[in-house]
């Protein structure tokens, strides 16, 4: 028997389907082993030896495992190709193969890897097995040590000088940084006020707009004309000017496709393109790869996603080829091969592109989700559009006379849409009529436009993306986590798909900044991603790249918790006096951000919110009565959002949730509002606002609408789908968006 472990149950679906009957398939579900979460698991005494433990929820598994690998003749690790999944590979090898401590020969293991879970990609690697690549995971356990080292002794030093449940880290912290320093630049920036001015000129009734551009040949900067005054003076110069066509120069431009997707820029076009944040489109990119039914059973529809490499395979190209001239024509074919220019690419894997040409988004539509189709259609018409022609545009470009000024006219127009036939871009196309020299043109209109200059624009994900991969920051498994951790740990919050700290995000960021600057430059870090490259690629020992950094990080922190105060950090003195006791009030950080407390605090526990001002913003009292006391309640904010509390506080203690209704009427008893509740354990769910007189709740949020089978309601769902509440109805259907 052989036995081909990978690491999720879809892949393994996904290749049984290739593998005859001599073949188990199992899955690992992911890691096997790890260090343990309940200390920092590495012994820095002796050479940062890692003290691995299987988790409690891989155990029972682990034991399936073990003993299916007993029976099997061969066992084949079919994990991912990364570094990763290397390491994956091996503790697994490592479990599979010891008995009591001691290793067994009997059963022969074997490395096998490849890009597309595909037949013909599954068969070949059987015929080329490996061992376990050393230097990978080598790579991959310094960066795991690393990681851990870094989280796990500078973590509860921000828990001893801020507040528990925050978090550092060497790429979270990095990517944070970048965050705070754009949010400063846009708070310092003054916007300055300049002015254009634009006319309206008409040549044969056909219209067309021009723009000012120079005086006596000198072409204006953008900030030339800075006001008001400036740009009327020029508008009376032109008064009565005749308007007349100078020179007129025609081109043709070539735009030439865009390369295939790597994980970068597959996050960035996921993100800008359709809104989805990093997390978002690796998880759909995930199912994408590892298999969906499409009919004829589960099939790999992309090849792997994480990769930094723009190479395609010569067989994808040709295909591609094929499938071009034979749907588009053999003038839309062009075969091209991309360069990977991204700073410290890793091992050499192929561009994200579809694992068949032939399989076009559209025929398969009926069996993705929505998000699974949107971004499958991405990818495959990026990849496709990368191996066609170069579009042709005609840019012609019109100089206007007016007495001393001249106005410059601009046209575009798509002669041949090559590549953007199936990857469109935005291209505008703007028409001029038939212009000679020497015409004379129809003033229409003349229009001075004020503008101020703006900041520079807040991070998106994919802008932030950008930033990483171009500064040599994380690898393509890293930037999604990262972005995901900073949002999580409340550092940053999302707005409008902008990226905006929060006031600890500052404090977080500043103390690790003035401190401990090495965690967070952009050039050390990307430094030490370099080193790992090297190790991966065998020219370091990764220990000693451990004790070079440890050392010294150590050692700085133990001086750094000695010489810095919580209170320095995080309490600010004020001219506000406790309304209860009547002691000095202080100005604390919180993890829901600043807020007064008594100074005598714990024999006086009064805390007041904070006004934009820095004083005490006014209670809001409610026009509730205490049911225990009778004074009046007022709300408040706590761990879960706002709340009422009693005003004689800490006399009085009692609290009432505030509802939070979500416009649906409980369909059991008629009479309540379906409002948002909190389990004892946090985990939010929607139940009548009559209880206990009426018991009925739900898990999942309800959306208004009743079944069209049994009339109960629907609620939302898993993957963008709508649902029965009635479990024996089991309708479900799709919905065109879902917010993040």
């Amino acid at each position: 028997m052989k036995l081909v472990i990978v690491e999720s149950p879809t892949k393994a679906k996904t290749i049984a389907r290739f593998l005859g009957k001599g073949y188990t398939i199992e899955s690992s579900f992911g890691h096997v082993r790890d260090l343990p979460k309940s200390k920092i698991g590495v012994d820095v005494e002796h050479n940062f030896e890692p003290q691995y433990i299987v988790p409690v929820k891989a155990k029972k598994h682990v034991t399936e495992l073990k003993k299916k690998a007993d029976k099997a003749d061969t066992i084949y690790l079919a994990t991912d190709e990364d570094r990763e999944g290397e390491a994956i590979a091996w503790h697994l090898q490592t479990l599979l193969t010891e008995k009591k401590g001691k290793k067994t020969a009997t059963t022969e293991v074997r490395r096998i890897t490849f890009h597309e879970i595909t037949k013909e990609a599954i068969l070949n690697a059987l015929e080329h097995p490996r061992d376990i690549a050393l230097d990978l995971v080598d790579a991959q356990q310094a960066r795991r040590i690393l990681d851990r080292l870094v989280g796990y002794e500078l973590s509860p030093f921000l828990w001893r000088k801020i507040y528990r449940g925050l978090s550092a880290g060497r790429v979270q912290s990095v990517a944070l940084r970048l965050i705070v320093e754009r949010e400063r630049e846009i708070q310092a920036f003054k916007p300055q006020e300049y002015w254009t001015i634009d006319a309206l000129l008409a040549k044969d009734a056909q219209e067309f707009n021009a723009s000012l551009h120079s005086k006596d040949g000198k072409a204006f900067k953008k900030l030339d004309i800075g006001n008001k005054e400036m740009a009327e003076g020029i508008v009376n110069d032109l008064n009565g000017a005749t308007y007349t066509i100078g020179s007129i120069e025609k081109k043709e431009r070539s735009r030439k496709p865009l390369p295939p997707f790597t994980t970068s820029t597959l996050q960035q076009e996921g993100n800008n393109k359709l809104g989805y944040s990093a997390k978002q489109t690796m998880m759909i990119a995930q199912q994408l790869y590892e298999g969906i039914d499409i009919g004829t059973g589960s099939t790999g529809l992309i090849t792997y996603m994480r990769t930094d490499s723009v190479n395609l395979a010569e067989k994808f190209l040709t295909e591609a080829e094929t499938f071009i001239t034979a749907t588009y024509g053999a003038n839309y074919a062009e075969t091209k091969k991309f360069t990977t220019k991204s700073k410290g690419a890793q091992e050499a894997h192929e561009a994200i592109r579809p694992t068949d040409v032939t399989i076009v988004p559209e025929s398969i539509k009926q069996y993705l989700d929505a998000r699974q189709y949107k971004l499958y259609n991405l990818i495959w018409s990026r990849a496709v559009a990368s191996q066609m022609k170069p579009a042709i545009t005609l840019a012609t470009t019109v100089d206007i006379a007016a007495n001393a000024y001249t106005f410059r006219a601009t046209g575009s127009q798509i002669q041949f849409d090559g590549w953007l036939k199936i990857y469109p871009e935005k291209v505008s196309e703007n028409m001029l009529p038939e212009l000679t020299q020497g015409d004379t043109t129809e003033c229409k209109e003349l229009k001075p436009n004020q503008h101020f200059t703006e900041p520079p624009a807040r991070f998106t994900e994919a802008a932030l993306v950008k930033a990483m991969e171009e500064r040599g920051i994380g690898r393509p498994s890293t930037y999604a986590p990262t972005i995901a951790t900073i949002q999580t740990r409340g550092y940053v919050r999302k707005e409008e798909r902008k990226l905006i700290p929060e006031e600890v995000g500052f404090l977080v960021n500043d103390l690790l900044v003035e401190h401990f600057p090495n965690i967070v430059d952009y050039d050390f870090t990307a430094k030490m991603e370099a080193d790992l490259d090297e190790i991966a690629e065998g020219k370091k020992e990764w220990q000693p790249l451990l004790k070079e950094f440890y050392d010294p990080f150590k050692k700085h922190l133990m001086e750094k918790d000695k010489e810095i105060s919580k209170e320095s950090l995080t309490q600010e003195t004020t001219n506000e006096i406790c309304p209860k006791c009547g002691k000095p009030m202080i100005i604390k950080m919180g993890r829901f951000g600043k807020f007064l407390a008594c100074s005598a605090y714990p024999e006086c526990k009064t805390t007041r919110p904070l006004g934009e001002d820095g004083k005490a913003a006014p209670e809001e009292v409610i026009d509730v009565k205490c049911d225990k006391c009778g004074k009046p309640m007022v709300k408040k904010r706590g761990r879960f959002g706002e709340f009422l509390g009693c005003s004689d506080y800490p006399t009085c203690k009692n609290i009432v949730n505030i509802e939070k209704k979500v416009g649906v009427t409980c369909p059991k008893c008629n009479a309540g509002d379906i409002i948002e509740k909190r389990s004892r354990y946090g985990k939010t769910f929607y139940a009548c606002n009559q209880y206990p007189k009426c018991e009925n709740a739900y898990w999942s949020k309800p959306n208004g609408e009743t079944c069209p089978n049994c009339k109960s309601l629907l609620l939302y769902g898993a993957k963008n789908t709508i649902r029965c509440s009635n479990k024996e109805c089991g309708f479900k259907k799709e919905q065109e968006e879902v917010a993040e």
